[in-house]
């Protein structure tokens, strides 16, 4: 199978955060960036596998800083790693502001998906070409953090077990 840039799969969406978007602060509500983030990731990883996909897991979402009402929220997907079936997508979430132009990070992402074919079965995917520096950084910490992933579910499960 031939490997993919993550070039030919990055996604990107910008909307506007308007007052019934945003909490009693005037600003984004938490679940509003996970859904976005959940469905830039899709779309990332359904152009990379051309299958369908589910989330397998969401590992990690840090919020650095609030999206306020008025500002525009901008979302920028890869791919960083595959392994045989599954694929680890990277999401950045910006905040602009329309008038200035100003953009600050306000949340990154890594979140993995597994891609399945016509009986829901998963399925093999691509290999990831990484091509610039983020991307091969990104790449290059990937094992590690499948192993953490890994660690994790089972301690969760032998926890579940006791």
């Amino acid at each position: 199978m031939n490997g993919k840039t993550p070039a030919e799969s990055k996604a990107f969406l910008t909307d506007l955060v308007l007052p019934p978007d945003t909490n009693y602060h005037g600003t984004i509500f938490g679940g509003n960036v996970m859904a976005y983030i959940d469905k830039v990731a899709s779309i990332v990883a359904m152009r990379h596998a051309r299958k369908m996909i589910v989330t397998a897991s969401s590992d990690s979402l840090d919020f650095i800083s609030p999206i306020n009402s008025g500002e525009a929220i901008c979302l920028e997907g890869f791919i960083t790693y595959t392994r045989n079936t599954s694929m680890e997508i990277y999401v950045k979430v910006e905040a602009e502001n329309l008038l200035t132009g100003e953009r600050r990070l306000t949340a990154t992402s890594y979140l993995t998906f597994v891609a399945l074919d016509d009986q829901g079965k998963p399925i093999s995917v691509p290999p990831v070409i990484p091509e610039t520096e983020e991307e091969k950084w990104h790449y290059n910490g990937a094992e590690e953090r499948f192993e953490q992933r890994k660690k994790r579910r089972l301690e969760r499960k032998e926890r579940q077990n006791k």
